[in-house]
């Protein structure tokens, strides 16, 4: 007979496979002592400005474990962050308007310096351009020695991104060209936050929509951001389709098998639908890097997002990779428990799946099978 040893709590804690989450704080909102204590203690990744490293290291101090991240955009300056010919001296990018080369200003079709439609003095900047890599890196890599990583915003897929349908800069009239230039930069820049021991996180919104976009933009990051994942609101679903639901997934499965982190970002209000389809989603292919964390309002990142109950849920190790059990149905199991997921179209017919051993649902009723309809997932436990 083997020895029975106790596990300390805090190494049981750590060991209990439980979900990952994180804290966009992007909009500078006040905090207090309470919230840090409690959000770094259950968050694993938190994105702050460069001017909050004195809250970066308050985070630190509450859980060494925890990870920080300055927020960059790796693809605008804004002029509204300088003044007088100066720029402030902490960016929300890695390049200044008024210091930036002005050849590193991409231009529309008429000539004229390209700016955000809808964001107000974000002028778009030329990713391809090695001066704007080597100032950008260098400058960020400068004003973030109290983070452990950078996020890197807006790493694109399309020329026309924050432009009119069709409008792309004059020096990258087609996705192609601008895809390439993203994966120049990073590839170029790759070493320098290497050698500063700085993790890099990208905000890689809409890369499902391009054949092996993700892949190659992550080969040079410790990780990618999917800002719209599978839920776009409590109503808009993604569904299983070439360039939908598994695409979404496989970010997941190919960031844990290279050890790199993922984060993904439904959009709902909370409603058990959306809920559930995403969080159980996330399950079938986390390991021990991915995150997850929801949003309601686009773009609204002040307070920490809701805490769920399920988030706590331990469903011990798994027990393999998740696996189709019926057209577009999917399920992965655990020591503990039993994830499903029907990913075919909002309000096709539910599809039942039996259950080798009874359950508890998230209800906490006892199930020997669960019937899904289309674009929904459940999350089961069982006694281990």
């Amino acid at each position: 007979m083997l020895a029975v040893t106790t596990v300390p709590a805090a190494q049981a804690e750590e060991e209990a496979w439980t979900a990952k989450s994180y804290w966009l704080h992007m909009n500078s909102t006040p905090t207090n002592d309470q919230m840090i204590a409690v959000e770094a203690r259950r968050r694993s990744y938190i994105v702050l400005n460069a001017w909050e490293s004195d809250l970066a290291k308050k985070f630190k101090a509450a859980n060494p474990k925890i990870q920080t991240f300055v927020y960059k955009d790796l693809s605008s300056t804004r002029s509204y962050a300088c003044s007088g010919g100066v720029d402030d001296s902490d960016l929300p990018t890695g390049v200044g308007y008024c210091a930036a080369d002005p050849d590193w200003f991409l231009l529309d079709p008429n000539g004229q310096r390209f700016e955000y439609d809808g964001y107000a003095g974000h002028w778009q900047m030329d990713v391809g351009n090695p001066g704007y890599q080597n100032a950008w890196a260098d400058n960020v890599i400068a004003s973030s020695k109290a983070f452990d990583g950078v996020f890197m915003d807006n790493a694109l897929f399309a020329c026309d991104t924050y432009h009119d349908k069709g409008v792309c800069p004059a020096s990258y009239p087609t996705d192609e060209s601008i895809r390439d230039a993203y994966r120049s930069m990073l590839a170029n820049t790759r070493q320098k936050f290497v050698d500063a021991g700085l993790e890099t996180v990208a905000n890689m919104s809409n890369a499902r929509l391009y054949d092996g976009a993700w892949d190659t933009y992550v080969e040079h990051l410790d990780g990618g951001f999917d800002e719209w994942w599978l839920t776009f609101n409590d109503k808009d679903l993604l569904s299983e389709y070439p360039q939908g639901w598994s695409r979404q997934i496989a970010q997941i499965t190919a960031n844990e098998a290279k050890g790199k982190i993922t984060w993904v970002q439904p959009h709902h209000s909370g409603a058990e639908q959306p809920f559930r389809y995403a969080f159980a989603s996330y399950l079938l292919a986390k390991g021990d890097h991915a995150a997850i964390s929801e949003i309601e309002e686009t773009d609204r990142y002040d307070n920490p997002s809701e805490w769920r109950t399920e988030y706590d849920w331990d469903l011990g190790t798994p027990l393999g990779e998740h696996h189709e059990v019926a057209t577009n149905v999917h399920q992965r199991e655990f020591e503990c428990g039993t994830v499903i997921v029907n990913a075919n179209k909002t309000g096709t017919g539910a599809v039942t799946v039996r259950l080798a051993e009874t359950h508890t649902n998230e209800n906490g009723a006892p199930v020997t099978f669960v019937a899904l309809a289309g674009t929904t997932g459940t999350v089961l436990r069982k006694p281990c």
